[in-house]
């Protein structure tokens, strides 16, 4: 048991799995900040066009 223990504690499966987390974590939030921001950019275009028509009419 003591030997399993030792064994698990050198490993570095576990540090690699959590690098791997940490990087996934980092992707995902950068990619909703980015959404966000083209969400944001498109709402005002459209909300411009329906102006734009509104004006004319």
């Amino acid at each position: 048991m003591i030997d399993l223990l030792k064994k698990l504690y050198l490993s570095d499966k576990g540090a690699t799995a959590v690098e791997y987390g940490l990087i996934l974590a980092l992707i995902a939030l950068t990619a909703m900040v980015a959404i966000t921001g083209v969400a944001n950019e498109t709402f005002n275009m459209w909300n411009g066009v329906a102006n734009e028509v509104t004006d004319v009419s």
